[in-house]
């Protein structure tokens, strides 16, 4: 006798059956869409590219769609509520900053990203990188170039890595000319996406991993991970390196760098060994929700998009947020307005954690600063000075990655809540070690309520720094840009 299945058990097979044939036809779709995008650029080809081509505007005519909305990544009109394409001085935002940094090059100048068109522009004219009046002067190594242009590649083709990394900032400001373009994320042959920087393919390989086994999801993250990470300059050499050889997490890079005994710069008032953050963009987010589920930073950034029948990659990598129906929407089903409101819910509650330990963090350095003053002794001070730097570090690898309270809201909440136990802890323990000393009122605290006198305060002569970068950018970029055109590097002055 047959067995009948029940009538829940039918649906249940029913509903099952639907859901693989639908989950099919999502496959057949993204990869008849993706051999169509491919055809499309490849039949459409004028300009037969050969090697690594760093003038991006040589693949306008092969690429036009792709290159025109690249082009859009110099608008800066975008904002929303706490991040915008606009250069915004963070440091007059938030002055506390200033003190947190005293001693390193942040503490002069900070602003936040703009597109990748502006990249060589924006580095150029930070204070961060000094005003070299020769090829053998400034305070950057040339590592500070590494992600700025399709130009690093080819130069270090030349050079080799080695010394590329182990020449000053300024020796090649006549090379690294092109922003951040074509080259950089593809082979320039076949568009095929590529990992152009070495940085990435070696933490992978001491990591036990081959990065040439990764898929093309994945390379749609892995290429922006070749600089959206958090990196140091190892050695005298100032080699470009990754510190995941203990994992991803702020702990296991904390780990890292304390058994390699690295300090980016010891504070100037507390003399505490601090951790400068770069912008752990990757890494945060493979924390989060959308990184754990295979969410590609390009699906994103980079939404795709139609135009004449043709779909294609939209190149203006900017804020989700500017184009929701692109991107949030092809996978959520909730109103842009309810989507936009709960990015907006996230990165208040980060701002609010945030702003407290930003306040605990520069009492703790200005403290500290005094108990020295009052003859601590460096026995004293040495677990003060490491709760510092452990709360610093906290901060700084929450606030310093590019859409953190995003990408991974709770991870980040995490960190920062222990960086405010830490900076906690460390005002308690200088608390103790005064009162040994003999003092047991409240350290005054100077006024750092702007920018300007936090700048002062730390000791900054903010005059002849601006005076030295003017002489600079009117005397020695032009110079650069003159050089470079007269030997075809670049197509137009950017």
């Amino acid at each position: 006798m047959e067995k009948k299945l029940k009538s829940w058990q039918g649906w249940l097979l029913f509903i099952a059956a639907m859901l693989v044939v639908f989950g099919l036809g999502m496959l057949a779709s993204s990869i008849l869409n993706r051999r169509a995008e491919i055809a499309s650029v490849f039949n459409n080809k004028k300009t037969e590219i050969i090697g690594l081509e760093s003038r991006n505007e040589v693949f306008a005519n092969n690429y036009p769609r792709e290159y025109q909305t690249w082009k859009q990544t110099a608008d800066t009109t975008f904002r929303s509520k706490h991040n915008s394409s606009q250069a915004v001085d963070v440091l007059a935002e938030r002055p506390n900053m200033v003190i947190l940094w005293a001693g390193y090059a942040f503490s002069k100048d900070y602003t936040t990203p703009r597109g990748h068109m502006h990249a060589v522009e924006d580095v150029t004219r930070t204070l961060r990188t000094g005003a070299p009046m020769t090829d053998k002067d400034g305070p950057q190594p040339a590592t500070c170039w590494a992600c700025k242009s399709p130009d690093v590649p080819r130069m270090m083709g030349i050079l080799g890595v080695d010394s590329f990394y182990h020449r000053k900032w300024g020796a090649l400001g006549a090379e690294i000319v092109n922003p951040i373009g074509c080259a950089d994320c593809h082979e320039p042959e076949n568009m095929n996406l590529q990992i152009s920087r070495p940085a990435l393919r070696e933490a992978f390989e001491r990591q036990g991993k081959d990065i040439t086994k990764a898929t093309h999801q994945e390379m749609r993250s892995l290429v922006c991970a070749q600089c959206h990470v958090e990196y140091y300059f190892k050695g005298e050499g100032k080699y470009l390196t990754f510190p995941w050889d203990k994992g991803m997490t702020v702990e296991d890079m904390e780990k890292y760098y304390d058994e390699a005994e690295f300090t980016d710069y010891v504070h100037a008032l507390s003399k505490a060994p601090i951790l400068k953050a770069q912008h752990p963009d990757y890494e945060i987010a493979q924390l989060g929700i959308h990184g754990q589920r295979g969410v590609a930073c390009a699906d994103c950034h980079m939404p795709y998009k139609s135009e004449g029948g043709v779909k294609f990659s939209d190149h203006h990598i900017q804020s989700p947020l500017a184009k929701i129906d692109r991107t949030c929407l092809v996978c959520h089903r909730e109103s842009e307005e309810t989507l936009r409101n709960n990015v907006y819910e996230r990165q208040e509650k980060v701002f609010e954690t945030r702003g407290r330990l930003e306040e605990e963090l520069a009492k703790a350095h200005i403290e500290a600063k005094f108990a020295w003053e009052k003859g601590a002794t460096e026995a004293q001070m040495k677990p003060v000075l490491a709760l510092i730097r452990q709360a610093q570090w906290r901060w700084d690898f929450s606030v310093a990655s590019h859409g953190a309270s995003f990408h991974a809201p709770q991870e980040v909440q995490r960190m920062l809540s222990h960086g405010v136990d830490r900076a906690l802890q460390a005002r308690l323990a200088n608390a103790k070690i005064l009162a040994k000393l003999g003092f047991n009122g409240d350290v005054p605290m100077p006024d750092i309520s702007t920018k300007a006198k936090a700048q002062k305060y730390i000791g900054l002569d903010m005059n002849a720094e601006h005076q030295a970068k003017d002489k600079f950018m009117k005397e020695i970029v032009p110079q650069w840009l003159q050089k470079a055109k007269s030997e075809n590097k670049i197509v137009a002055a950017n």
